[in-house]
Formats: C-alpha cells, structure tokens, sequence
C-alpha cells in the first residue's frame, strides 16, 4: 500500500497539553487541522492554549498561509479522521481507551492515511490490536511542547508495515520534526527511560532530605542540562576521556558504576514526599501563572535552539546532527 505523506489536512484527536502541542505545530506550518476532544469546553481551551504558543511559533516562523482560524473543532470521531491526511491521537495514557478509538478510528479514516498514537509508553501492538488496517499504524511520541521541541519517538507494533514506518518519518520531518525510529517495542521507548531513571534519583533526594526541588533543578540547568543541549550523554563522556576518547572514559571511570551512587527503584510515594515536592516547586512558581511559565520556557527554547544551529552552522554541522 501507498501511504499518504504529502498531507494538507491534520487530524488531532484529544486536546490537552500535548494534544494542543500538535495542533499548534500543523497549523504553524500551514495545513488544515481538524480536532476532536469530548471534554467539556474543550475547544475553548484548545484555541487559547493556541493563542498562548502563537507568539513563539511567530518567532520560530511560520509556514505561509499559516494561520490559527484554520483550526475546525468537530463533533465526532468519524467527522475529525474521514478526510484527513495524516491523523495525531493524544487521548490518556489507558489501553482499553486507546484500543477503543483506534478501532473507531481506523475504520472510519482513509486506508492509506498514516494514524500515530502519542503515547508516551503503551504498545503499538497492544492498541492497535482491533485496527482496520493496522499496518499504517505507528507510535509518534513527541516531547513537550510539541510545537517547538523536534524528537518524536517513532515505533511500529507487530502488524506496522516497515513502509509505514518510514513514510511516518517522512511526515513528521514535513512538520520539522528530527524523527527517531525506535526498532523495537520497549516500554517507555528510549527518552522517557531514561527521564524516568533521573526522575526517580531526584526523588529520593528530595525524600532522603539531600536537596530541594530547586536545587535539583540548578544541578541540572547548570551543569549536566547545558551539555546536554547540544551535545548529548555519550559525546559528552567522549570528551572526558581526554585524548584517548571514550575507551579511556570506560576504563577510568566505569567501576565507579559498581558503587551504590544511585537507588534506582523509585521511593514510595508517600504523602509527605509528595507535599515536598509540591511546596518546592510552588515556591519555584512563585506568583508566575503557568501560561507565563509557558511563554518563558518557549522564548528560553528558542534562544537555546538558534545558539545551537548557529553554533554547528559555524562548526560545519547539520542541525540535525
């Protein structure tokens, strides 16, 4: 089969945060969206979480003809996908949902309209199981917030045609997106294990009494996040290891992966544990409404973005390496 990759019309399913995250970076680069949410007022909330990115998506540029009155909210699952190109799902994070609208959706989409799924941790093979045509059926797990942030997650289940897959790459590179095939069903793919394995850490030093929610925070905007930005986890280790390089890097310091530095499986969740972190990061909030946090976290993006394409332009890289 033929899929569809040259798309004009975007189908979003579900419009929370990240589901509003696409709708912004389609209609940024000028196609027709059509959404669906059956949420109480979420139409509403969708247009003025658009309204809220537009100012950095005007910044970042965008595609002509681009325009947030292109944006049609509809009814029904059936009216949202049937004539869409290229349908986003970003419904909750709950399977037997997920194999409920995938069912519904794909038998009312066109056959050869590609349908990815922004989860950021169920199987493809799983809810995808009762799909019409579940070989045009993919993962595209983007990063918050969608409109600026380019990795999405690809990842194809037991029945994804391979041609699938790549013709979903193609689609996401379309909306700037820097795809990442994933090539093989794991659970939480590969950039959220690896969150999730700091996350945990940063919990027990909150439990522990060791730090604050804040200090935790400026060890890694400080330190370890600004490396990061540009040049990743094991670049970053190439260059400790001096001259000699990353075989030098393993051999000094990987028996220290052999002492009890890190606990690895989470902390209870315990009441007290989540009023630290709570109390810390509201005193991180101070008085900012989240709509403002939002806005400072896109301009810091996009200054952070355009120091770094400079920078490799200078350097002779692709942005993209």
């Amino acid at each position: 089969m033929s899929f569809i990759t040259q798309i004009k019309t975007f189908a979003a399913l579900g419009s929370g945060v990240i589901g509003s995250g696409w709708v912004a970076r389609a209609l940024a680069h000028g196609l027709d969206v059509v959404a669906w949410d059956p949420a109480p007022g979420a139409e509403a909330a969708l247009r003025a979480r658009i309204a809220n990115a537009w100012p950095a998506l005007e910044k970042a540029g965008l595609a002509p003809g681009a325009a947030q009155d292109r944006l049609r909210f509809v009814a029904t699952i059936e009216e949202c996908v049937r004539d869409a190109d290229f349908i986003q799902e970003s419904a909750p994070e709950r399977l037997d949902l997920k194999c409920e609208l995938h069912a519904k959706i794909s038998a009312a989409a066109k056959p050869n309209a590609l349908i990815g799924s922004s989860t950021s941790g169920l199987l493809p093979s799983e809810f995808y199981a009762d799909a019409t045509h579940p070989e045009r059926c993919v993962v595209g797990h983007p990063f918050n917030p969608v409109y600026l942030l380019p990795l999405v997650e690809v990842v194809g289940g037991a029945k994804t045609a391979p041609e699938a897959v790549q013709a979903a790459i193609q689609v996401y590179e379309s909306l700037g997106m820097r795809p990442l095939h994933v090539r093989k069903e794991v659970p939480g793919f590969i950039a959220d294990r690896l969150l999730e394995a700091l996350w945990r850490e940063a919990l027990h030093l909150i439990n522990d009494g060791i730090a604050s929610t804040g200090e935790i925070d400026d060890a890694i905007r400080f330190g370890a996040g600004l490396r990061w930005s540009f040049m990743g986890t094991f670049l970053t280790y190439t260059l400790a290891g001096g001259n000699a390089g990353m075989r030098h890097f393993m051999a000094q310091f990987g028996p220290a992966l052999q002492l009890p530095w890190t606990y690895l499986p989470a902390p209870e969740l315990t009441e007290t544990l989540i009023d630290r972190v709570v109390e810390g990061t509201s005193e991180q909030q101070g008085s900012r409404s989240i709509a403002e946090l939002e806005r400072y976290r896109d301009d810091c993006l996009l200054a952070v973005l355009g120091a770094i394409k400079e920078t490799k332009s200078k350097h002779g890289f692709a942005f993209a390496d």
